[in-house]
């Protein structure tokens, strides 16, 4: 039910009598989420009274229309129909308030008249789209009709850019908007749009007949061309078939709604045997439909629904205004823009409102369509910006208007699971993106963290996470947006459960079996702890022993180090029993350490590269871990110190590997700076080759290790790099400079600079440890109380202190400091 079915409009009340007993049916034909259709068709109905309406769509839906009636019913909505045996297998049909097949259900509702839907079935649909999409390439769960491959020039694909055209207009949007949605309610009679539109839409399809047979020979567009006329053709059989049935059915008159480009079709005489023959033998497939949340968003071009419209949001404004429309849309502008802290008083709203006038009746255009007051926001709210503008736009134009539907809408059980949780926990899916943070401490926190991790589980990605503001494990920040497509992806984990609890638990065994390397297993066990999953932990974790006593590659082992820590952590936040999980974290590092030394033996620059940040990956994990002593292993922290010895020392491993060895021991206090040092003069000897040498400054100051500010505050070490690197020769200096230059790049700038004016003054005025009399190199023997003092007073600031304390105050502080 959108442009796929001829994004146009059309149709007729053809003669008197029309939709009257013995008459002809009322043939409503209409813009899909046209809002000049929809107050057309509401009119039309109002004047004609039919006894029953009969509306482009699934006929499997017929059951569903009564909850059209709910008060808890908001559109924009839709039709969701999927295979049952392959619920990803589906096909959307929304509505939205401006729809004009929402206002027909509506209307016949309100006054009880029956209405049906009377398009092709969509266990017909689906079953004969299948062999398309996969056919095509394109995902399923779009509209349809839509139909790749045709030309957005063709009269087929897109009627109204041929009426534009035809008319003298090169904007079909403009076009539409003169002829129909500025077309104020009881101007004329209320079936001359539709009489004039069916003549319009015979005349294209005249023509669009007559190139046929050029389309049938003209290779794959001709191809795709006659799949769509075949589809079209069996279609709109059925919908002439549905018709007659209702006029044998109904005394009382009925009225058609459907998309105008069909309305010459079902006005054709043909005869039933013919129609009945076109429709025989369809594949089948079983389907289940229901209602679902729609958004504006999603109805719009811009956001990837590729049969919509561009502005929903300001044709959601036009149905609903019932007045002055232009003036009440300017009047929103420039509340959103006040909102955010932009200068808009009133007299810009009047200005503006004039020069969207002016610049209609300049066009010759009735009233001041969507381009005459965005022109209008541009110039005199926007100061001539495109940026405020552009918010205006996915605000207003397109905007995040997310519909509902009621709780007795049909649904699969898991989403009815999905939506008690959500009501139990206060989480409202919303279209516009939000952050989200969570203290795990809180005990509703804690289950929405569960929910949405069992969710990416299934592939219902609802959230994703985010970097968190606080660096403790008791918190986490997720960004949540949600897009109608995921009701299917509900639909499809269903398979998986009846709640969601067990479909995710369902879903990690099967994901544990399938896994094809080691670290995927232990990602899961990460994830399945984050989820508190702990009937599917066990069998995981059985597995991932499995595959650790196997898997002989140190690469994979270390990857798979830090997934199983960070999940030891995360089991102490939710109380998780994690012996199991600490065991095998255990074993795993345990091997790592026996096979590291021999790993890092003989590897290219490429290689080292990574094993650099395995070790990395390593020594945090390890530290995590902590230094209690693992069952019948031993202290594992002084174990791995062992390790990154054995690393330092050996020439066959790499200078960035033997570098960050180095590091990583004077960091943790297990290197002294005298030994840092002499280790980083033997490297830098002339006897090392400058690419080696250059590698190993790289792993001890490069990766982002703070290793800037250890040369800044160590004059000696600088002074090595430094009588090192004027010492390179010419011919080698060249090979170094890009490894260098890497490494000094990942500095900050502050640091960059400051190591730049310390080698401009030389090793005489930057001094040494030794003439400053200090044991710990960059630092005096005691305190420097005037530069101390120098700060008081922004501390006392900050902590709303007195700014000028006492002279016995700042004794004390600057004995505290």
């Amino acid at each position: 039910m959108t442009g796929t079915d001829r994004d146009g409009s059309g149709g007729s009340g053809g003669p008197p009598g029309a939709g009257e007993p013995g008459g002809r049916p009322l043939l409503l034909g209409v813009r899909h989420h046209g809002p000049g259709s929809a107050r057309a068709v509401r009119a039309a109905l109002d004047a004609v009274r039919p006894g029953v309406v009969l509306i482009e769509g699934p006929p499997e839906a017929d059951a569903l229309i009564p909850l059209a009636a709910d008060e808890d019913m908001r559109p924009p909505v839709a039709l969701l129909a999927h295979a049952v045996d392959e619920p990803g297998r589906s096909a959307f049909w929304p509505l939205a308030e401006f729809s004009p097949e929402w206002v027909a259900v509506r209307w016949a509702l309100e006054h009880d008249v029956p209405a049906r839907f009377i398009d092709l079935p969509a266990t017909h649909t689906l079953a004969w789209r299948a062999a398309d999409d996969h056919a095509d390439g394109q995902p399923d769960g779009r509209d349809p009709g839509d139909r790749p491959g045709i030309a957005s020039t063709d009269v087929r694909g897109d009627p109204l850019a041929a009426l534009a055209a035809a008319a003298g207009h090169d904007d079909p949007e403009r076009w539409w908007e003169d002829v129909i949605e500025h077309r104020g309610p009881g101007e004329g009679d209320v079936l001359a749009p539709f009489t004039a539109l069916e003549e319009a839409m015979t005349a294209l399809r005249e023509t669009d007949d007559g190139e046929e047979e050029d389309g049938k020979e003209g290779g794959e567009v001709g191809r795709e061309r006659g799949a769509a006329d075949v589809r079209d053709l069996v279609r709109e059989a059925h919908m002439r078939l549905q018709v007659r049935a209702a006029q044998r059915e109904f005394t009382q008159g009925v009225a058609v709604v459907c998309g105008a480009w069909h309305v010459p079709a079902l006005r054709r005489w043909t005869t039933v045997a013919a129609d009945r023959a076109l429709v025989k033998g369809l594949p089948r497939t079983k389907v289940e439909m229901t209602w679902v949340p729609w958004t504006h968003r999603r109805l719009s071009r811009a956001g990837g629904y590729g049969a919509g419209i561009e502005s929903p949001g300001w044709y959601g404004h036009l149905f609903a205004a019932v007045d002055r429309p232009v003036e009440r849309w300017l009047t929103k502008v420039a509340g959103l823009l006040r909102e955010e802290d932009r200068v808009v008083s009133p007299a810009h709203v009047i200005e503006a409102t004039r020069l969207a006038e002016a610049l209609a009746v300049i066009r010759g255009r009735p009233l001041p369509g969507l381009s005459e007051t965005t022109e209008a926001v541009r110039a005199v709210m926007c100061d001539g910006s495109d940026v405020p503008l552009a918010l205006v736009h996915d605000r207003l134009v397109v905007g995040d208007v997310l519909g509902e539907v009621p709780a007795g809408a049909p649904a699969v059980p898991l989403q009815r699971d999905l939506t008690r949780i959500q009501r139990r926990l206060r989480l409202k899916p919303e279209p516009a993106e939000r952050e989200l943070e969570l203290d795990l401490r809180k005990e509703t926190d804690a289950g929405r963290s569960r929910l949405l991790h069992r969710l990416r589980l299934l592939g219902v990605r609802w959230g994703e996470p985010a970097a968190s503001r606080s660096t403790g494990t008791f918190r986490e920040t997720w960004r949540l947006r949600w897009e109608p497509e995921l009701s299917v992806r509900v639909a499809e984990a269903g398979v998986w459960g009846t709640t969601v609890l067990s479909a995710a638990t369902a879903r990690a065994d099967a994901d544990a079996l399938t896994a094809q390397g080691l670290a995927e297993v232990t990602a899961l066990a990460e994830r399945c702890l984050l989820a508190e999953l702990p009937d599917a932990l066990s069998p995981v974790m059985r597995i991932l022993a499995d595959r650790a006593a196997l898997d002989t590659d140190v690469g994979h082992l270390a990857q798979a180090l830090p997934a199983l820590v960070r999940s030891l952590r995360y089991g102490d936040v939710r109380g998780t029993d994690t012996g199991a999980l600490a065991e095998v974290a255990a074993g795993l590092a345990e091997r790592v350490f026996v096979g590291l030394p021999a790993a890092c033996a003989a590897l290219d620059a490429d290689a080292a590269e990574e094993m650099r940040g395995h070790v990395d990956a390593v020594h945090t994990a390890v530290g995590l871990l902590g230094d209690a002593p693992a069952p019948g292993r031993g202290d594992l922290g002084l174990r791995w110190r062992a390790v990154l010895r054995t690393l330092s020392a050996r020439d066959a491993v790499p200078g960035i590997v033997r570098g960050r060895a180095v590091r990583l021991l004077l960091d943790d206090g297990e290197l002294a700076p005298d030994e840092a040092a002499r280790l980083m003069g033997l490297v830098l000897s002339p006897g090392t080759p400058p690419a080696d040498a250059a590698a190993w400054i790289e792993g001890f100051v490069g990766g982002g290790s703070g290793g800037g500010m250890l040369l800044l505050h160590d004059d000696r070490l600088l002074a090595l790099v430094d009588a090192w690197l004027t010492g390179v020769p010419a011919d080698a200096f060249t090979d170094v400079l890009p490894l260098l230059r890497r490494t000094f790049s990942a500095f900050e700038p502050g640091v960059r600079r400051s190591l730049g004016e310390l080698v401009r003054r030389g090793p005489e005025a930057r001094g040494s440890v030794t003439t400053a009399g200090s044991g710990i190199p960059g630092f005096a023997t005691g305190l420097d109380t005037e530069r101390a003092d120098a700060v008081l007073p922004v501390v006392r600031l900050l902590l709303g202190g007195p700014e000028s304390p006492a002279p016995e105050d700042n004794d004390l502080v600057g004995a505290d400091t």
